[in-house]
């Protein structure tokens, strides 16, 4: 045994990027990508479609290109696009050129594009021609004297020019101009930077997570076999492509020689077009995507079946069941930024099918159990470090270790240090609870928690009886400030449908106080036409928090008009 050792042979770093090579081969004259083809009657010039071995051509030819361009290794080189060819193209050929690949959030404002860029030092941006104008602005605010990157922009057409903007080509141009026997740059070390992707702005303070090939390609292999993922599926991208990379399924999608259906932008109409016209088998998206699908007014149940994965917030009990009774089979699990992608997944029980529905979907938003590239999920106690009960009730602060977490926070070695913790933990800030069973399941941010007159109360819970209200389409609840209790919940709600008989705040209370403890019931309501999410459909609390505090605090006099301690515990209880 003394002379066994690593050899180069047994020492490749693994990477996600040879997916693409393998599926040039092995499904090489199968539809990689398809765009702008959505009904049978399109008579759209620009429709698109590529084979595998179209789409790895391609890549090695703009990984070429890429380098031309002054590129070098471990440079950031930024993607600011929709869910288009390119979009997806771009995973595989800014690594194959020995980048980082950042993708920006397509819905940021120039402020904020702005002070990522700089952040990052992106050397290289690929920006949509719809964006570019947005990128432009966000340049302008850049400090006197800053570098600037270089802009490719990409378009639908075949149309080239790019006079009187200050990019220096188009994406055709680079993929044509390419050099086709081009060898791509593989990482020396498995643990090389691939990724570098910015938290999503729940808070004002986004972080930049930069992720390994190690990391993605372990989730990558992890999320299809967890998911139960078979060879050639037909996948929709409904999630956005800049999010985590679409949870690590850019290049998933590559390993089982899926034919993508790529959307610049999507609806509910369309999606359901989609699926019919494509005969989609799968598709991710967070839970708002699930709300918005069940909720369309006259839909019909689907022909056949379609898995969907959902994650990014913790899915209401009551949405699961209406979108599953359409024919969609929802599988949930929870991850973050920082770990690429789903790290824990509700790994379904075959007993569990024959339960009624309600009680399936119950179960089913539970986030589950730590999937198997982690090697180990837990909830702590934050005061003791030591696991809570499992007794799904007690609280704690959710924690990680395994393969995909994040290599650390861009130019944040602080930020760094206090997340990964010295019994070799990563912290996540999210508050759950473990089952008697195992399993997990959050109830909040650490910062979302509302402490009121000493009980600690779960958004997420609150937020799982609104859903359950015929009137509600969105709510979300966060504290305001209380003289009395020191804070109380405060419900943000958006309504189905506008007309005489809306539902009225006190209708809105008195429905929860017949469903919940008394403590836990929003002492304040709030209508809004919708509610400010991010593009990956998380709610922005901080926002709902700021305008909560701007009402000021709920006077000791609201409860009772002749208020004593008495009298306010006894209505609160």
């Amino acid at each position: 045994m003394e002379f066994l050792m690593p050899f180069r042979p047994n020492s490749v770093p693994l990477t996600p990027i040879n997916f693409l090579e393998r599926a040039a081969t092995a499904y090489s004259d199968c539809p990689a990508l398809v765009y702008n083809n959505n009904n049978d009657n399109n008579n759209n010039n620009n429709a698109t479609t590529y084979t595998w071995d179209q789409t790895h051509q391609r890549c090695v030819q703009a990984a070429s290109s890429i380098k031309s361009l002054g590129i070098k290794q471990g440079d950031v080189v930024s993607v600011l696009a929709p869910n288009v060819p390119a979009m997806y193209e771009l995973q595989f050929s800014v690594p194959m050129a020995g980048a980082v690949v950042n993708n920006i959030n397509t819905r940021l404002d120039p402020r904020t594009l702005s002070v990522l860029l700089r952040h990052s030092e992106s050397k290289l941006v690929f920006v949509d021609d719809h964006l570019h104008p947005i990128l432009v602005r966000a340049l302008s605010l850049f400090p006197p004297g800053t570098p600037h990157p270089i802009i490719v922009v990409i378009k639908d057409t075949d149309d080239v020019n790019v006079n009187g903007s200050n990019a220096v080509a188009n994406y055709k141009q680079l993929v044509d101009g390419g050099n086709p026997g081009f060898e791509w740059i593989r990482p020396k070390s498995e643990w090389d930077a691939l990724a570098l992707n910015y938290t999503s702005g729940t808070t004002n303070n986004p972080k930049g997570v930069v992720l390994s090939h190690r990391g993605y390609y372990i989730l990558a292999v992890d999320t299809l076999l967890e998911w139960s993922v078979p060879k050639q599926p037909v996948y929709l991208w409904t999630l956005p492509m800049f999010h985590a990379n679409g949870w690590s399924l850019t290049w998933g999608m590559a390993a089982v020689g899926a034919t993508n259906i790529c959307l610049r932008k999507f609806d509910a109409p369309t999606v359901y077009e989609a699926i019919q016209h494509h005969r989609v088998t799968h598709m991710c998206g967070a839970p708002v995507v699930l709300n918005m699908l069940a909720n369309l007014p006259n839909v019909k149940s689907l022909k056949k079946p379609v898995h969907i994965l959902t994650a990014g917030a913790p899915p209401p009990a009551s949405v699961l069941f209406r979108t599953e009774s359409l024919g969609f089979v929802v599988s949930h699990g929870y991850g973050l930024t920082e770990t690429g992608g789903l790290v824990v997944n509700s790994s379904w029980k075959s007993k569990w099918d024959h339960l009624p529905a309600k009680e399936r979907a119950r179960l089913k938003a539970r986030q589950g159990v730590g999937s198997l590239g982690m090697t180990e999920v837990d909830i702590l106690d934050p005061k003791t470090g030591q696991p809570v009960r499992r007794d799904g009730s007690t609280l704690g602060e959710v924690v990680l270790k395994g393969g995909s977490v994040m290599l650390g926070y861009l130019k944040d070695p602080e930020g760094t240090s206090k997340s990964m913790t010295r019994t070799g933990w990563f912290r996540t800030g999210d508050v759950g609870v473990i089952h008697h069973d195992g399993y997990l399941e959050i109830k909040d941010r650490l910062k979302d928690i509302i402490i009121s007159g000493g009980e600690n109360i779960s958004s997420v819970e609150v937020e799982a009886v609104l859903y359950t209200h015929p009137a509600v389409n969105e709510a979300a609840v966060v504290a305001r400030p209380d003289e009395f209790w020191g804070e109380t919940p405060c419900a943000f709600l958006s309504l189905k449908r506008k007309g005489e008989n809306e539902v009225t705040e006190k209708e809105i209370i008195e429905y929860c106080r017949e469903r919940m403890a008394h403590y836990m019931v929003p002492k304040t309501v709030v209508f809004e036409e919708e509610l400010p999410k991010t593009s990956t459909g998380k709610v922005q609390k901080f926002l709902l928090r700021e305008m909560a505090k701007a009402m000021g605090p709920i006077k000791v006099a609201s409860y009772t008009t002749n208020a004593t301690t008495n009298n306010v515990i006894t209505q609160m209880q």
